[in-house]
């Protein structure tokens, strides 16, 4: 074996050489494409941040939508262009932001949402996948409570309105969202099934005092919810288990 340049390389150690490399450019290639969205990182203020991590934020890549949606092109490097309502507590770092105004309405904190796309999500046929049973005959109730026709109560025992209908996530065959109407003529509002307590006489909606149902964000059609909106709505129900009342006051 003298004079050979690969006498001690078998294709075993080949193959585990060839595998080493091949997976760390698999593990170089799933960091990067998953910075496409999020990226590159910001400080509190909305400043780029100085520790971006190990890897680069991916070059702009175009990706076709389904059902006739346009393209989008990722990472844009767009900031969202409304305002946050919020202020410093303290000039150093981690220190948490206090709301400036209403952090319900002004969706800041738990109450917060991100600007989705304001078109209804889609099943794979290009069909909304939410929508009211009244607009679906082939859904029915077979089996627990039947909660449309039922007063709404909040947190603070107001009867705000009744169930008049439920919106299902056709694909996954299931219950998303009720579908009130407030009393006063104030309208319909949804609520998300997760949030709500159904009992034998009434539903119960904790998280939001009565005053405040008026103002759950509403959706444009009667049919229909877009991304957009299911973000609103359910930022503003959430964000009243922490801003509704006086739930931020001490309690002793």
């Amino acid at each position: 074996m003298y004079g050979t340049i690969i006498g001690n390389i078998d294709l075993a150690q080949v193959s585990l050489y060839l595998f080493w490399i091949f997976f760390a450019v698999l593990i170089y290639y799933l960091q990067t494409e998953n910075m496409r969205e999020g990226y590159p990182l910001e400080d509190d203020d909305g400043n780029p941040a100085a520790n971006q991590g190990p890897f680069p934020v991916p070059g702009p890549k175009t990706f076709k939508l389904p059902h006739g949606r346009g393209d989008v092109t990722l990472p844009d490097y767009k900031k969202e262009a409304r305002e946050v309502a919020l202020r410093r507590t303290n000039a150093a770092n981690g220190y948490p932001f206090e709301p400036t105004g209403d952090p319900m309405l002004d969706g800041v904190g738990p109450a917060s949402w991100a600007p989705r796309r304001d078109v209804p999500e889609l099943d794979g046929k290009g069909h909304p996948k939410i929508v009211p049973m009244k607009a679906n005959g082939h859904f029915a109730v077979s089996a627990g409570r039947d909660p449309r026709g039922l007063p709404v109560q909040a947190a603070d025992y107001e009867i705000v309105g009744a169930v008049t209908d439920m919106w299902i996530d056709e694909p996954e065959q299931l219950v998303r969202y009720l579908e009130i109407e407030l009393d006063g003529d104030k309208g319909k509002r949804l609520i998300p099934i997760q949030l709500v307590k159904i009992k034998s006489d009434r539903i119960v909606v904790h998280s939001l005092y009565g005053a405040q149902f008026e103002n759950v964000p509403q959706t444009k059609s009667s049919n229909q919810v877009t991304l957009l909106e299911e973000d609103k709505i359910c930022g503003y129900y959430c964000g009243g288990k922490l801003y509704a009342g006086d739930r931020q006051e001490p309690v002793i």
